[in-house]
C-alpha cells in the first residue's frame, strides 16, 4: 500500500490537487472580501441602507442589537449571512465560467 501511495504522490495528482485546493481557499477569501467589502455595501446602498450581514430572526423571541447577541440568546435564522453566502456562489460560479471560457479559447486556438 505504501508504494502504491508513493506512485500516485509521485505522478503529480496529489502536488495538483494540493496546489487546487490551496489556490481556491485563497480564492475564497478573496471572494469573501469582495462580497462583503465591495458588493453588499453597494445592495445595501441601493436598498436604502440595509446591512444583509446583521440581518436575522431570533426564532427564541425577544429583541437582539446583532446576531452575535441573538446567537447567544437561543436559536437564530440568520437569513443575512445565507443572502451573503448566496451572492459569494455566484461570484465565485461567474469566475470559474469566466476562467473556463478563456481556457476553451485558447483550445480552439491550438486546434
Amino acid at each position: 500500500m505504501f508504494s502504491e501511495f508513493k506512485q500516485f504522490v509521485n505522478q503529480g495528482n496529489a502536488i495538483d490537487l494540493a496546489v487546487g485546493v490551496v489556490i481556491g481557499a485563497a480564492f475564497g477569501k478573496i471572494v469573501n472580501s469582495l462580497v462583503a467589502d465591495v458588493i453588499m455595501p453597494l445592495v445595501g446602498m441601493l436598498t436604502g441602507g440595509a446591512d444583509f450581514s446583521n440581518r436575522f430572526l431570533a426564532l427564541g423571541g425577544g429583541q437582539f442589537a446583532t446576531l452575535a447577541e441573538a446567537r447567544v440568546a437561543g436559536p437564530v435564522l440568520a437569513y443575512g449571512a445565507f443572502i451573503n453566502t448566496v451572492v459569494e456562489f455566484f461570484v465565485i460560479a461567474f469566475s470559474i465560467f469566466l476562467v473556463v471560457r478563456q481556457i476553451n479559447r485558447l483550445r480552439e486556438k491550438k486546434a
